[in-house]
C-alpha cells in the first residue's frame, strides 16, 4: 500500500474513534447497543452483513465476518465497547466529545479500548474492500470482527455468554485484542511487550473473629484489632517468587535488550527464584514502575480494597471483614492463594478465615506460533530498533472467555508512545487520550500483521 493509502487509513481510524467516543457507553449502565449499531451500520455500508445480539436490553454485541477460502481456521479480532465512568469535573475537555487537540484524540476509551477497536475496524474494512475489489487475495482464514459489551464489570452480558450461547460465531484458532504491542521504554531502549499471558483473579473476604462485648471494657480478643494486624502483616509480607515461562521470557528479553551491567543484574534474578529473588530484583531495577511490574508478574499479590466491621460504636463486634483483591500467576488458583496468605499471616492466621467470592483463572499461551513470529517480524520491520518481548498482563481481559473455545490469544494493540508517556498511567485516567501518530503507526502495524497472517496480503 502507498503512503497515501496509509494516510487515508489513519484518517479513517481517527474518525471511527471519534464516533465511538461520542457514544457514552460508561459501564454501568453500558448502553453498548448504541455502539453496536454504529459499527453494524458501517459494516452494512461496506457490504458486510453484521450479526447483532443483545444479552439484555441495551447491552449489544456486534460480529462481522470476511469469508476466507477455508484452507486455515478462522482468525478473531475482538474488542469491547464499554468504558469505565468518568469524573467530568476533572476533565479539561468533554470526555465524550472525541475532541482533537494538540495532535491527540481525547475521550473516555481512547486507549481502553475504543482506540484499539477503531484500529481493528479500520483494518477489517480495508481488507474487506480489497477482497471485494479483488486487489488482494481471498484470505486463507475467515477474519472475524467482534465488538462486545460488558468487559469493564464482567457481569455476564458480553463475550462470555456470547461464546457460551453462540460459539460458532466466534470460534477461531487465533485471536488478538488489547494490552500488548505498545512501546515501553527502559534505560533508553524501546521494547514492545506482546501479551502472551495474564494473571488470574481471586476476590475474597478475609474474616477475623473475636470475642464480642461492650466497648467500655477493652480486651485482647478484638476482631477489629485482629483484622488490622493481619492487613498490616500482609502488606509487609514477601510472598514467594513464581517464575512462569512468560515471566522468564520477559525478564530474559529485557536483560538481553538492555545488556551491560543492568541487563546482567536483571538476569541474575532468574537464578535466585529458589531463594526468592525479590530483594535482588528491587535492587537492580532502577525504574520504580518497571520494578513494580516485574514483581507483580513473578508473585501472587494481595491488595486490601475494603473494610467492614461493627454496627454500633459501643459494641465490640464478633467479626470484622476485609475485601481483598488477589492476582495469581499461571499455575495457581484460589486454594493455593489462600495457603500462601495463611502462611504469610503466621500466628495471626489463628483468627482468620477466607471466603472466596469469585475466581478467574490465569491463562498463558505459547509464543512458538506463526502468529507470534509474524507480530515480531512486523514490529522489527516498522521499528528496527524496537525489541519485541513476551509479556504477562497483571489484570484481566476477555481473553479468559475466548480461550475457552481453544483459541490462542495475544494482546496486540500496537501503539508507539513518546518517551515519558506510559500506557498504564493514561488508561482509565482523567483526560484519557491517544496521539494521532500512535493510531497511524498502530493501524499500519495491525494491518500488516492481519493481512500477512491471514493470507490477504
Amino acid at each position: 500500500m502507498t503512503d497515501l493509502h496509509w494516510s487515508a487509513m489513519a484518517d479513517e481510524t481517527v474518525r471511527l474513534l471519534q464516533g465511538l467516543i461520542r457514544i457514552d457507553t460508561s459501564n454501568p449502565p453500558g448502553n453498548e447497543s448504541a455502539a453496536a449499531s454504529y459499527i453494524a451500520n458501517i459494516l452494512h455500508e461496506n457490504g458486510i452483513t453484521p450479526t447483532v445480539i443483545e444479552m439484555a436490553p441495551g447491552r449489544g454485541n456486534v460480529i462481522g465476518r470476511i469469508k476466507g477460502d477455508g484452507t486455515a481456521a478462522p482468525f478473531l479480532l475482538y474488542s469491547h465497547t464499554d468504558v469505565v465512568p468518568v469524573e467530568r469535573e476533572h476533565w479539561t475537555v468533554d470526555p465524550f466529545g472525541g475532541v482533537l487537540q494538540d495532535g491527540y484524540v481525547y475521550g473516555r476509551g481512547a486507549l481502553d479500548m475504543k482506540g484499539i477497536g477503531a484500529m481493528q475496524l479500520a483494518v477489517f474494512l480495508a481488507i474487506a474492500r480489497r477482497v471485494q475489489a479483488q486487489t488482494c487475495a481471498v484470505p486463507h482464514r475467515d477474519i472475524i470482527l467482534a465488538a462486545t459489551a460488558d468487559e469493564e464489570t464482567d457481569t455476564d452480558l458480553g463475550i462470555g455468554p456470547l461464546i457460551a450461547q453462540h460459539p460458532d460465531l466466534l470460534r477461531a484458532e487465533y485471536g488478538i485484542s488489547e494490552f500488548g504491542g505498545y512501546s515501553m521504554y527502559a534505560a533508553g531502549k524501546c521494547f514492545y511487550p506482546i501479551q502472551a499471558a495474564e494473571k488470574g483473579t481471586v476476590w475474597m473476604r478475609m474474616r477475623a473473629r473475636g470475642k464480642p462485648g461492650h466497648a467500655s471494657v477493652p480486651h485482647d480478643d478484638n476482631a477489629v484489632v485482629h483484622l488490622a494486624r493481619a492487613i498490616d502483616k500482609l502488606s509487609r509480607a514477601r510472598l514467594p517468587m513464581h517464575m512462569s515461562p512468560t515471566a522468564r521470557a520477559f525478564i530474559t528479553g529485557l536483560a538481553d535488550g538492555l545488556g551491560g551491567a543492568h541487563g546482567a543484574g536483571i538476569r541474575a534474578v532468574l537464578g535466585n527464584t529458589e531463594q526468592n529473588g525479590s530483594p535482588l530484583l528491587e535492587h537492580v531495577v532502577r525504574d520504580a514502575g518497571l520494578a513494580a511490574e516485574l514483581r507483580a508478574i513473578t508473585h501472587n499479590t494481595v491488595t486490601p480494597t475494603g473494610l467492614r466491621a461493627g454496627r454500633k460504636t459501643n459494641v465490640i463486634p464478633s467479626h470484622a471483614d476485609a475485601v481483598i483483591d488477589c492476582r495469581t500467576v499461571p499455575g495457581f488458583g484460589a486454594a493455593e492463594m489462600v495457603d500462601e496468605l495463611m502462611h504469610a499471616l503466621g500466628n495471626e492466621a489463628e483468627n482468620m478465615t477466607f471466603e472466596v467470592d469469585s475466581v478467574s483463572p490465569p491463562i498463558e499461551f505459547s509464543t512458538a506460533t506463526p502468529l507470534y513470529r509474524t507480530i515480531c517480524q512486523t514490529l522489527k520491520r516498522l521499528d528496527p530498533a524496537g525489541i519485541p518481548i513476551p509479556s504477562m498482563l497483571t489484570g484481566a481481559t476477555d481473553a479468559k472467555h475466548v480461550a475457552k473455545l481453544g483459541a490462542i490469544c495475544y494482546g496486540f494493540s500496537p501503539m508507539r508512545f513518546k518517551q515519558g508517556e506510559h500506557f498504564s498511567d493514561m488508561v482509565h485516567g482523567h483526560n484519557e487520550r491517544v496521539s494521532i501518530d500512535s493510531l497511524s503507526w498502530g493501524v499500519r502495524a495491525l494491518y500488516e500483521v492481519v493481512s500477512q497472517f491471514t493470507g490477504a496480503a
